[in-house]
Protein backbone atom coordinates (compact mmCIF):
# COMPACT_ATOMS: atom_id res chain seq x y z
CA UNK A 1 0.00 0.00 0.00
CA UNK A 2 2.74 2.60 -1.20
CA UNK A 3 -0.38 5.20 -2.81
CA UNK A 4 1.72 8.38 -2.22
CA UNK A 5 0.35 8.89 1.22
CA UNK A 6 3.03 6.14 3.50
CA UNK A 7 5.73 4.20 2.59
CA UNK A 8 4.49 1.02 4.91
CA UNK A 9 7.93 -0.98 5.43
CA UNK A 10 9.26 2.19 5.95
CA UNK A 11 6.90 3.42 8.66
CA UNK A 12 6.73 0.05 10.28
CA UNK A 13 10.87 0.45 10.73
CA UNK A 14 10.21 3.86 11.94
CA UNK A 15 8.10 2.29 14.95
CA UNK A 16 9.57 -1.00 15.33
CA UNK A 17 6.30 -2.95 14.22
CA UNK A 18 7.91 -6.57 13.15
CA UNK A 19 4.19 -7.63 11.42
CA UNK A 20 1.24 -6.03 9.91
CA UNK A 21 -1.97 -6.99 7.82
CA UNK A 22 -4.34 -4.89 6.44
CA UNK A 23 -7.80 -5.63 5.19
CA UNK A 24 -9.27 -2.99 2.99
CA UNK A 25 -13.21 -2.68 2.37
CA UNK A 26 -15.00 -1.38 -0.50
CA UNK A 27 -18.70 -1.13 -2.24
CA UNK A 28 -19.61 -4.00 0.70
CA UNK A 29 -16.99 -6.34 -0.18
CA UNK A 30 -13.19 -7.20 0.45
CA UNK A 31 -11.01 -5.14 -1.80
CA UNK A 32 -7.50 -5.60 -1.13
CA UNK A 33 -5.83 -8.26 1.61
CA UNK A 34 -1.93 -6.84 1.99
CA UNK A 35 0.15 -8.37 4.48
CA UNK A 36 4.57 -6.81 5.52
CA UNK A 37 6.86 -8.36 7.98
CA UNK A 38 7.37 -11.12 10.01
CA UNK A 39 5.52 -13.10 13.10
CA UNK A 40 8.30 -13.01 15.14
CA UNK A 41 11.26 -10.83 14.99
CA UNK A 42 14.59 -12.71 14.05
CA UNK A 43 13.17 -14.77 11.72
CA UNK A 44 12.11 -15.48 8.69
CA UNK A 45 8.19 -16.86 9.54
CA UNK A 46 6.76 -14.27 7.37
CA UNK A 47 2.94 -12.76 7.49
CA UNK A 48 0.57 -14.04 5.11
CA UNK A 49 -3.43 -14.05 4.05
CA UNK A 50 -3.47 -16.67 7.21
CA UNK A 51 -1.63 -15.39 9.92
CA UNK A 52 -3.40 -15.08 13.74
CA UNK A 53 -3.01 -11.96 15.70
CA UNK A 54 -4.32 -11.31 19.24
CA UNK A 55 -7.13 -8.93 18.49
CA UNK A 56 -7.28 -8.19 22.08
CA UNK A 57 -10.60 -5.95 22.62
CA UNK A 58 -11.97 -5.96 19.38
CA UNK A 59 -13.14 -9.32 20.81
CA UNK A 60 -15.96 -7.49 22.07
CA UNK A 61 -17.32 -6.42 18.90
CA UNK A 62 -17.43 -9.84 17.57
CA UNK A 63 -19.36 -10.62 21.07
CA UNK A 64 -21.03 -8.24 20.67
CA UNK A 65 -22.31 -9.44 16.81
CA UNK A 66 -23.10 -13.04 18.84
CA UNK A 67 -25.53 -11.27 21.09
CA UNK A 68 -27.33 -9.72 18.22
CA UNK A 69 -27.53 -13.20 16.66
CA UNK A 70 -28.70 -14.72 19.69
CA UNK A 71 -31.21 -11.66 20.14
CA UNK A 72 -32.61 -12.05 17.04
CA UNK A 73 -33.50 -15.25 18.02
CA UNK A 74 -34.57 -14.82 21.25
CA UNK A 75 -32.03 -16.61 23.19
CA UNK A 76 -31.48 -13.37 24.95
CA UNK A 77 -32.77 -10.08 25.74
CA UNK A 78 -31.49 -6.74 25.75
CA UNK A 79 -33.86 -4.90 27.95
CA UNK A 80 -34.12 -7.51 30.82
CA UNK A 81 -32.39 -8.23 34.11
CA UNK A 82 -29.60 -10.25 33.18
CA UNK A 83 -29.55 -11.99 36.47
CA UNK A 84 -32.99 -13.52 36.06
CA UNK A 85 -30.65 -16.01 33.62
CA UNK A 86 -27.73 -15.64 34.93
CA UNK A 87 -26.52 -18.83 37.57
CA UNK A 88 -23.18 -19.61 39.25
CA UNK A 89 -22.74 -15.81 39.94
CA UNK A 90 -24.82 -13.18 39.81
CA UNK A 91 -24.76 -9.40 39.50
CA UNK A 92 -24.59 -8.61 43.50
CA UNK A 93 -27.30 -6.90 45.29
CA UNK A 94 -26.42 -2.99 45.34
CA UNK A 95 -28.21 0.58 46.41
CA UNK A 96 -29.21 1.44 43.25
CA UNK A 97 -32.68 1.08 41.53
CA UNK A 98 -32.27 0.06 38.29
CA UNK A 99 -31.20 -3.71 37.52
CA UNK A 100 -28.28 -4.38 35.22
CA UNK A 101 -29.31 -5.16 31.29
CA UNK A 102 -27.33 -6.93 29.05
CA UNK A 103 -27.89 -3.24 27.14
CA UNK A 104 -26.25 -1.59 29.40
CA UNK A 105 -23.10 -4.23 29.30
CA UNK A 106 -22.50 -3.89 25.63
CA UNK A 107 -22.35 -0.48 26.14
CA UNK A 108 -20.13 -0.01 28.65
CA UNK A 109 -23.18 1.35 31.09
CA UNK A 110 -24.13 -1.28 33.73
CA UNK A 111 -22.44 1.24 36.31
CA UNK A 112 -19.51 -1.72 37.18
CA UNK A 113 -16.27 -0.37 37.07
CA UNK A 114 -13.06 -2.79 36.25
CA UNK A 115 -11.20 -3.02 39.74
CA UNK A 116 -7.43 -1.26 39.80
CA UNK A 117 -4.91 -3.42 38.15
CA UNK A 118 -7.57 -5.84 36.98
CA UNK A 119 -7.40 -7.45 33.44
CA UNK A 120 -4.61 -5.30 32.62
CA UNK A 121 -2.27 -8.37 31.55
CA UNK A 122 -2.96 -12.13 31.08
CA UNK A 123 -0.93 -14.00 34.50
CA UNK A 124 1.79 -16.21 33.21
CA UNK A 125 2.11 -19.86 34.18
CA UNK A 126 -1.91 -19.83 36.19
CA UNK A 127 -4.00 -21.95 35.00
CA UNK A 128 -7.40 -20.88 33.04
CA UNK A 129 -10.13 -20.21 36.12
CA UNK A 130 -13.65 -21.10 35.72
CA UNK A 131 -15.27 -17.43 34.85
CA UNK A 132 -17.03 -17.74 38.47
CA UNK A 133 -13.75 -17.37 40.07
CA UNK A 134 -12.87 -14.62 37.82
CA UNK A 135 -16.27 -12.39 38.53
CA UNK A 136 -15.85 -13.69 42.12
CA UNK A 137 -12.32 -11.90 42.28
CA UNK A 138 -10.37 -14.99 43.24
CA UNK A 139 -7.61 -14.95 40.42
CA UNK A 140 -4.79 -13.10 39.64
CA UNK A 141 -6.65 -11.06 36.97
CA UNK A 142 -8.91 -9.85 38.97
CA UNK A 143 -8.11 -9.91 42.70
CA UNK A 144 -11.46 -7.67 43.66
CA UNK A 145 -15.11 -8.68 43.71
CA UNK A 146 -17.00 -7.53 40.60
CA UNK A 147 -19.37 -5.39 41.74
CA UNK A 148 -22.25 -2.66 41.46
CA UNK A 149 -20.52 0.87 42.16
CA UNK A 150 -22.54 3.38 39.77
CA UNK A 151 -26.38 3.47 38.70
CA UNK A 152 -26.75 1.13 35.97
CA UNK A 153 -27.33 3.34 33.29
CA UNK A 154 -26.11 6.39 34.61
CA UNK A 155 -22.12 6.71 33.86
CA UNK A 156 -20.00 5.07 31.39
CA UNK A 157 -17.01 3.38 32.55
CA UNK A 158 -15.50 0.97 29.50
CA UNK A 159 -15.43 -2.23 30.98
CA UNK A 160 -13.64 -5.91 31.11
CA UNK A 161 -15.79 -7.19 34.00
CA UNK A 162 -19.00 -5.94 31.69
CA UNK A 163 -18.10 -8.87 28.78
CA UNK A 164 -17.03 -11.40 31.08
CA UNK A 165 -20.77 -11.37 32.87
CA UNK A 166 -21.89 -11.02 28.92
CA UNK A 167 -19.72 -14.65 28.71
CA UNK A 168 -21.38 -16.06 31.88
CA UNK A 169 -24.69 -15.44 31.08
CA UNK A 170 -24.20 -16.28 27.26
CA UNK A 171 -22.88 -19.68 28.64
CA UNK A 172 -25.64 -20.11 31.28
CA UNK A 173 -28.50 -19.44 28.71
CA UNK A 174 -27.24 -21.64 26.04
CA UNK A 175 -26.05 -24.38 28.20
CA UNK A 176 -22.42 -24.32 26.53
CA UNK A 177 -19.12 -22.82 26.34
CA UNK A 178 -18.92 -19.45 24.66
CA UNK A 179 -15.98 -20.57 22.18
CA UNK A 180 -18.42 -23.32 20.80
CA UNK A 181 -21.85 -20.91 20.51
CA UNK A 182 -19.88 -18.22 18.43
CA UNK A 183 -17.58 -21.28 16.42
CA UNK A 184 -21.09 -21.97 15.20
CA UNK A 185 -23.45 -18.94 15.40
CA UNK A 186 -20.60 -16.67 13.66
CA UNK A 187 -17.27 -18.53 12.77
CA UNK A 188 -18.58 -21.10 10.58
CA UNK A 189 -21.60 -19.13 8.92
CA UNK A 190 -19.04 -16.45 7.69
CA UNK A 191 -15.85 -19.10 7.27
CA UNK A 192 -14.23 -17.14 9.56
CA UNK A 193 -11.36 -19.95 9.15
CA UNK A 194 -8.70 -18.66 10.78
CA UNK A 195 -10.72 -17.41 14.21
CA UNK A 196 -10.04 -19.07 17.47
CA UNK A 197 -10.49 -18.74 21.20
CA UNK A 198 -6.65 -19.85 23.07
CA UNK A 199 -6.77 -20.63 26.83
CA UNK A 200 -3.46 -22.12 26.78
CA UNK A 201 -0.33 -21.94 25.61
CA UNK A 202 -0.22 -25.40 24.66
CA UNK A 203 -3.20 -24.66 22.06
CA UNK A 204 -0.64 -22.92 19.66
CA UNK A 205 1.11 -25.78 18.15
CA UNK A 206 0.37 -23.70 14.36
CA UNK A 207 3.20 -21.78 12.94
CA UNK A 208 1.16 -18.94 11.45
CA UNK A 209 0.03 -17.56 15.39
CA UNK A 210 2.12 -14.54 16.00
CA UNK A 211 3.99 -13.50 18.78
CA UNK A 212 3.56 -10.30 20.26
CA UNK A 213 6.06 -7.51 20.79
CA UNK A 214 6.97 -4.39 22.92
CA UNK A 215 7.35 -0.81 21.69
CA UNK A 216 11.09 -1.85 21.38
CA UNK A 217 10.47 -4.68 18.94
CA UNK A 218 11.32 -6.87 21.21
CA UNK A 219 9.07 -10.54 21.89
CA UNK A 220 6.96 -9.89 25.00
CA UNK A 221 7.56 -12.54 27.76
CA UNK A 222 5.54 -15.68 26.55
CA UNK A 223 5.42 -14.40 23.71
CA UNK A 224 2.16 -15.62 23.08
CA UNK A 225 -0.21 -13.38 25.50
CA UNK A 226 -2.79 -15.21 26.62
CA UNK A 227 -6.47 -13.95 28.11
CA UNK A 228 -8.90 -16.63 29.98
CA UNK A 229 -11.65 -14.05 29.04
CA UNK A 230 -12.18 -14.89 25.66
CA UNK A 231 -15.55 -12.48 25.18
CA UNK A 232 -13.70 -9.41 26.20
CA UNK A 233 -10.17 -9.95 24.98
CA UNK A 234 -9.34 -13.28 23.99
CA UNK A 235 -9.98 -13.87 20.47
CA UNK A 236 -7.02 -14.69 17.95
CA UNK A 237 -7.71 -14.00 14.52
CA UNK A 238 -6.73 -12.58 10.98
CA UNK A 239 -7.60 -9.64 9.38
CA UNK A 240 -9.59 -10.63 6.33
CA UNK A 241 -11.95 -12.55 8.87
CA UNK A 242 -12.14 -9.79 10.93
CA UNK A 243 -13.42 -7.77 7.94
CA UNK A 244 -15.89 -10.70 7.22
CA UNK A 245 -17.60 -9.92 10.34
CA UNK A 246 -17.28 -6.30 9.81
CA UNK A 247 -19.02 -6.77 6.04
CA UNK A 248 -21.67 -8.61 7.84
CA UNK A 249 -22.66 -6.05 10.14
CA UNK A 250 -22.88 -3.50 6.67
CA UNK A 251 -24.88 -6.03 4.82
CA UNK A 252 -27.27 -6.06 7.98
CA UNK A 253 -27.49 -2.55 7.95
CA UNK A 254 -28.92 -2.99 4.61
CA UNK A 255 -30.94 -6.13 4.81
CA UNK A 256 -28.78 -8.57 3.17
CA UNK A 257 -27.43 -10.59 6.22
CA UNK A 258 -25.81 -13.94 6.00
CA UNK A 259 -26.55 -14.53 9.78
CA UNK A 260 -30.08 -13.91 9.73
CA UNK A 261 -29.58 -10.46 11.20
CA UNK A 262 -32.66 -8.04 10.94
CA UNK A 263 -31.88 -4.50 9.41
CA UNK A 264 -33.64 -3.32 12.65
CA UNK A 265 -30.87 -5.09 15.15
CA UNK A 266 -28.21 -4.45 13.38
CA UNK A 267 -29.41 -0.16 13.04
CA UNK A 268 -29.53 -1.10 16.96
CA UNK A 269 -26.11 -2.01 17.33
CA UNK A 270 -24.76 1.32 15.68
CA UNK A 271 -27.11 3.72 17.12
CA UNK A 272 -25.95 5.78 20.39
CA UNK A 273 -27.18 4.15 23.58
CA UNK A 274 -27.72 5.38 27.27
CA UNK A 275 -27.39 9.44 25.65
CA UNK A 276 -24.02 8.51 24.91
CA UNK A 277 -23.01 10.02 21.00
CA UNK A 278 -19.98 6.83 21.15
CA UNK A 279 -21.26 4.18 22.43
CA UNK A 280 -22.87 1.63 20.59
CA UNK A 281 -23.63 -1.95 21.19
CA UNK A 282 -19.82 -3.72 21.61
CA UNK A 283 -18.80 -0.84 18.83
CA UNK A 284 -17.86 3.33 19.09
CA UNK A 285 -19.74 5.76 16.98
CA UNK A 286 -18.66 8.51 15.55
CA UNK A 287 -21.18 11.03 13.69
CA UNK A 288 -24.78 10.50 12.84
CA UNK A 289 -25.31 10.84 10.02
CA UNK A 290 -24.86 8.99 6.34
CA UNK A 291 -20.86 9.37 6.95
CA UNK A 292 -21.34 7.07 10.22
CA UNK A 293 -18.28 5.70 11.50
CA UNK A 294 -18.08 2.51 13.68
CA UNK A 295 -14.97 1.11 15.56
CA UNK A 296 -13.80 -0.87 18.05
CA UNK A 297 -10.06 -0.84 18.93
CA UNK A 298 -7.63 -3.64 20.30
CA UNK A 299 -4.69 -3.10 22.65
CA UNK A 300 -2.75 -5.61 24.87
CA UNK A 301 0.09 -6.92 25.49
CA UNK A 302 2.40 -7.43 22.62
CA UNK A 303 -0.28 -6.25 20.16
CA UNK A 304 -2.69 -3.25 18.55
CA UNK A 305 -5.41 -3.55 16.32
CA UNK A 306 -8.41 -1.40 14.88
CA UNK A 307 -11.28 -2.09 13.66
CA UNK A 308 -13.31 0.62 11.54
CA UNK A 309 -15.97 1.14 8.87
CA UNK A 310 -18.66 2.99 6.88
CA UNK A 311 -21.51 1.08 7.11
CA UNK A 312 -23.73 3.26 4.71
CA UNK A 313 -20.65 3.88 2.53
CA UNK A 314 -20.16 0.21 1.96
CA UNK A 315 -16.52 0.83 3.28
CA UNK A 316 -13.96 -0.26 6.03
CA UNK A 317 -10.42 -1.30 7.20
CA UNK A 318 -8.95 -4.06 9.75
CA UNK A 319 -5.44 -3.38 10.67
CA UNK A 320 -3.57 -5.53 12.88
CA UNK A 321 -0.11 -5.16 14.28
CA UNK A 322 2.07 -7.37 16.62
CA UNK A 323 3.45 -4.75 18.49
CA UNK A 324 2.24 -2.72 21.35
CA UNK A 325 3.86 0.88 20.68
CA UNK A 326 3.03 2.36 24.11
CA UNK A 327 1.01 5.47 22.12
CA UNK A 328 -2.75 5.48 21.29
CA UNK A 329 -3.29 3.37 18.03
CA UNK A 330 -3.89 7.29 16.33
CA UNK A 331 -0.73 8.25 17.23
CA UNK A 332 1.43 5.35 16.10
CA UNK A 333 1.59 3.31 12.51
CA UNK A 334 -2.35 2.74 12.80
CA UNK A 335 -3.21 6.23 12.84
CA UNK A 336 -1.11 7.04 10.18
CA UNK A 337 -2.72 4.20 7.75
CA UNK A 338 -6.01 5.21 8.82
CA UNK A 339 -5.51 8.33 7.90
CA UNK A 340 -4.21 7.45 4.36
CA UNK A 341 -7.15 5.12 3.37
CA UNK A 342 -10.27 6.80 5.36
Amino acid sequence: MNNGKINLEERMEYYKVPGLTITLMENGQIDTIENYGVLEVGTNRKVDIGSVFSACSISKFVTGMLVMKLTETGVLALDEDVNKTLHGWKVPEHQFSSPVTLRQLLSHQSGIMDPDGSFGEFASGVNTPPMVEILEGKTPYCVSPIKVTHEPGSEFHYSDAGFCIIQQLIENVTGTSFEKVMREQIFQPLEMENSTYIMNILEIGNSNFSCGHNKNGEIVNGKYPIYPFPAASGLWTNSSDLAKLVLELLHAVNGKSKLGLSTTIAKEMITPQGGKDWAGLGIFLDRSDEKLEVSSLGWGVGFQCMMVAKPFLGKGAVIMTNAELGVHQMEGLIGEIYKSIL
